[in-house]
C-alpha cells in the first residue's frame, strides 16, 4: 500500500498501517538477533513454546538475552531478572517521553503503547514527524506490532533449530549470546548523545570488576542502573 493510499484511510487506521510498513527495514535486524536469542534460549533448556510466550509477554530483546544468558551461566532466577531489568532501564525514559501520546487514552491503550514501545519504533515515529508526516500513538503501535510478531517468530525459529541440532556447540552456537548482544548494541546506537551514558556505564562496570569481588550479574546490574542515571541526569532521551 502506498503512502497516498494510506493517507486516504481514517487517521488511526492509516497511521497503524504506516507504522507496520515503515518499520519493516528495521525489523530485519530484530529478526537476526531474535534467531540468536532463540539459540541461546535452547541452551537454557527452553522450548519453542516457552521462548515464544516469553517474547510476547516480555518483548525486550536485550533484557531477555541478558536474563537468559545469566541463567545459562548459573545465576539464580532472581538475579537474572534483575540483570535484565537493569539493562532495559532506558525504556523508562522512552515511555516517560510518550506522555502526550498516551494522555487521555483508556487504560488498555496505555498498557498496549507502553508494552510495544521500543527503541526502533519510538525513533522512527520521531523521524517521521521531523519529515512532516503524521505519526502518533497508532503509528507507534503499528510499528510495535510488526516488531513483536517478527521477534517472536524469529526467536521460536532459533529455538526450534537449536533443538533439532544434536550438538549445538559443534556449530559455534555457544557464540549466540555474544553475536546477539553485538547486534543489539549496534541497533541501539543513535549518535553522539549516547556516548556519555555508554562510556560511564562501561567505566563503572570495569571499575567494579577490578576493585570489588562482585559476581558478573551484579556488575551488569550496576552498569545498567548507572547508565540510565547518567542519561537521565544529562537529559538524554
Amino acid at each position: 500500500m502506498t503512502v497516498q493510499d494510506i493517507s486516504s484511510l481514517p487517521p488511526a487506521r492509516g497511521q497503524l498501517l504506516a507504522g507496520l510498513r515503515d518499520i519493516l527495514p528495521l525489523a530485519i535486524g530484530v529478526a537476526v538477533y531474535g534467531v540468536a536469542f532463540g539459540l541461546l534460549a535452547a541452551q537454557a533448556q527452553m522450548s519453542g513454546l516457552q521462548t515464544g510466550v516469553m517474547g510476547t509477554i516480555v518483548f525486550a530483546g536485550s533484557s531477555q538475552i541478558i536474563a537468559v544468558e545469566r541463567l545459562v551461566a548459573g545465576a539464580g532466577a532472581g538475579t537474572a531478572l534483575l540483570a535484565g531489568l537493569a539493562l532495559n532501564l532506558r525504556l523508562l525514559l522512552i515511555t516517560a517521553s510518550l506522555r502526550d501520546e498516551l494522555a487521555g487514552r483508556p487504560w488498555w491503550q496505555i498498557l498496549l503503547g507502553v508494552h510495544l514501545a521500543t527503541d526502533e519504533n519510538w525513533a522512527l515515529m520521531h523521524a517521521m514527524r521531523a519529515r512532516g508526516r503524521p505519526a502518533g500513538y497508532w503509528y507507534l503501535v503499528g510499528g510495535g506490532l510488526a516488531l513483536v510478531a517478527i521477534w517472536v517468530l524469529a526467536t521460536v525459529a532459533g529455538a526450534g533449530f537449536a533443538a533439532a541440532v544434536p550438538e549445538p556447540r559443534a556449530f559455534g552456537m555457544d557464540f549466540a549470546f555474544t553475536a546477539a548482544f553485538i547486534a543489539i548494541l549496534r541497533s541501539l546506537w543513535s549518535g553522539n548523545a549516547m556516548l556519555l551514558p555508554w562510556a560511564g556505564s562501561v567505566a563503572i562496570v570495569l571499575l567494579a570488576g577490578l576493585l570489588a569481588p562482585l559476581d558478573p550479574t551484579w556488575t551488569l546490574i550496576l552498569g545498567g542502573v548507572s547508565g540510565a542515571a547518567i542519561a537521565g541526569a544529562f537529559g538524554h532521551d
